[in-house]
Formats: structure tokens, sequence, C-alpha cells
């Protein structure tokens, strides 16, 4: 390939700005055509932005320039799109959650094999300096030997969770797979595989506490890696103002790591050398730079490491506490 020409199934408010301007502020990267199941809203994207636009994913998937397509829907329908794009030849990026489920991942990852097309995967968080400085330090053993790591994402409950009648897909099993969790944790647990590795032996509950909605509102887990390293974690999305929180503490024989996923706070290093911060610049399009990683691959360049096997993994670990 000599310049990537994107085609956009769904564009929601998570193309907006988190995704689809960075496909054209990368060298050799377009954003060419879009469809969406709307195909008005597909319409009106295009018209804005000065790109094709189809009716259908089929009518994309058969634009010959298109050669790599971007599925920004919900993860209901990432399999069936996986499937038609993978058959069609297109380098297939998906949104997170990979799937709603471990099994579709592995159909996912299955069909791109035989179909010899690469599949990449949203979790972009391997990509931003923030996290990237978190491994640095572990690699060179600011906190000496790590020991364990403890997730806490707790919150009120979020916009439109209260709306019985008209209640937001991501709280909905059917179509996202299962709730907050799976739309939030799933960045963390992916994290976790980046920094400490495969996660091998997972133990949790959940339950529906507050009622509002089907999904599970609350999950904890306890997992180990391959390493050694044990981890625990707490996701509860119906708690008050007065709970809420998000960390990550990673501590280790001669020190911790603290740092929040979800917001721009600095990443707390304390150890024999006292306490330090790091502030990290985040770019205004978050996924820059995992869709700069996937497009150096696809032109030849360094593998891009959110895959669907490693995506797959965090699938696997969910379902298991769940």
């Amino acid at each position: 390939m000599e310049n990537i020409c994107w085609g956009m199934i769904g564009c929601g408010n998570v193309t907006e700005k988190k995704s689809a301007p960075a496909f054209d502020k990368i060298p050799n990267s377009q954003l060419v055509a879009v469809t969406n199941r709307t195909p008005e809203k597909a319409k009106r994207y295009a018209e804005e932005h000065g790109i094709r636009w189809y009716h259908t994913a089929d009518d994309l998937l058969g634009d010959s320039q298109v050669n790599a397509i971007y599925i920004a829907t919900p993860p209901d329908s990432h399999l069936s799109y996986t499937l038609k794009a993978a058959e069609a030849g297109k380098a297939i990026y998906v949104e997170k959650p990979m799937a709603r489920t471990y099994q579709e991942c592995l159909q996912m990852i299955v069909a791109c094999q035989k179909a010899k097309v690469p599949l990449f995967v949203a979790y972009y968080r391997r990509y931003l300096p923030k996290f990237l400085k978190i491994k640095e330090l572990l690699n060179h053993h600011a906190i000496g030997t790590v020991r364990s790591v403890s997730i806490r994402l707790t919150s009120p409950p979020k916009k439109g969770d209260t709306d019985t009648k008209n209640l937001p897909w991501r709280v909905m099993p059917e179509i996202a797979g299962g709730g907050h969790f799976y739309d939030l944790a799933s960045h963390q647990l992916d994290l976790m595989d980046f920094l400490f590795g495969k996660i091998n032996s997972v133990k949790g509950f959940s339950m529906n506490q507050a009622g509002l909605y089907p999904a599970e509102d609350i999950v904890t887990g306890s997992f180990v890696f391959d390493s050694g390293v044990i981890g625990n974690g707490i996701w509860c999305f119906t708690l008050s103002e007065y709970s809420e929180k998000d960390e990550i503490l990673i501590e280790g024989d001669k020190g911790t790591i603290r740092f929040a996923t979800f917001n721009a706070d600095p990443v707390i290093l304390e150890n024999q050398m006292g306490l330090q911060t790091f502030e990290a610049y985040t770019p205004e399009n978050i996924q820059l730079f995992m869709i700069q990683s996937i497009v150096n691959e696809l032109l030849g360049g360094e593998k891009c490491i959110s895959t669907g096997e490693s995506a797959a993994r965090t699938n696997w670990v969910m379902e298991q506490m769940r």
C-alpha cells in the first residue's frame, strides 16, 4: 500500500473528536468514505467533511479505493462488520470493547487470519505518553519488583442511566455485552495486559444492585498474571459523588505508582527518592498515536501492539469476572 484510504462504518460521537479527524492528520492516510445505519446521518457527516457516503456497509466495502475499514459502531455489530470487511480483503480497525463476548472475538480473529488481513482494536491508551511513562518506570524498576496492582473505578449513575424509557446502549447487554464495566474497565484491563502481560487466572463477582438498567452495575475481581503479579479491582457505577474514584495503584517492594485512567491527573511515583509527579501530553484526537501505529504497519513499518489477539484477552478476563 502507498496510501491508506479509510472507510468508516458508523459516525457517532466517538468519531467526532477522538478518532476520525486523526485519519487525515497522518501522512499517507485519509478518510474517504462513510456509512451509517441511518443514511441521513452518513450523508450529513460526508457533506460536513467533504467525503463520500454510502447507504449501506456493503456498498462501502465495495469501494475499490477503500483499503482499510474503521468500525465505529456499538459492539453488537462488530462481529458481522468484521466478517464482511475481512471477506472484502480490507484491513480492519474496530472500536473497543472488541465484541460482546470472547467467542465473538475468536470468530473475528479466525476470519481475519483466513482472509490474511490485519485486525486492530482501539485500545489507544497503549500509545498515550502517560501510560508509556508508566511502562518506562516499571521497566527501569522505579518501584523495584512489582507485587500487586489495584484498580478502583467508582461513580454516581451516569447521564441517561435513570431514563428508563430511553436507556443508553452501553447499559444494554444485548448491544454492549455488559454495562459500564465493559465500556470502561476494558480500557483498564487492556492496560494491565500492556503493562504486566497476560492474565492467566481470574475470579470475580457481579451484581445489579440498584436496578436502574439491565446490565450489572458493580463488579469485583481478582486476577493473576503469568509474571506472578496479583491484581484486584472494583467497579461500581451507582455510588454517591463522595465515593467517586478513578485510580490504579501499582505496588512494588521499593515504591508505588498511582495514576488515573480517564482524567488528566499526573502519574505519582513514590520511592526512596521521595515523591515525584509526571505530567503527560494527550493529543486533541486521543486515538491519533494509535492510528499512526496502524498506518505505520500497513505501510510496512513497525507492528501495532493493539491487535485482535490482545483485545480478545481483555474480553476473556471480563467474562471471567461476570
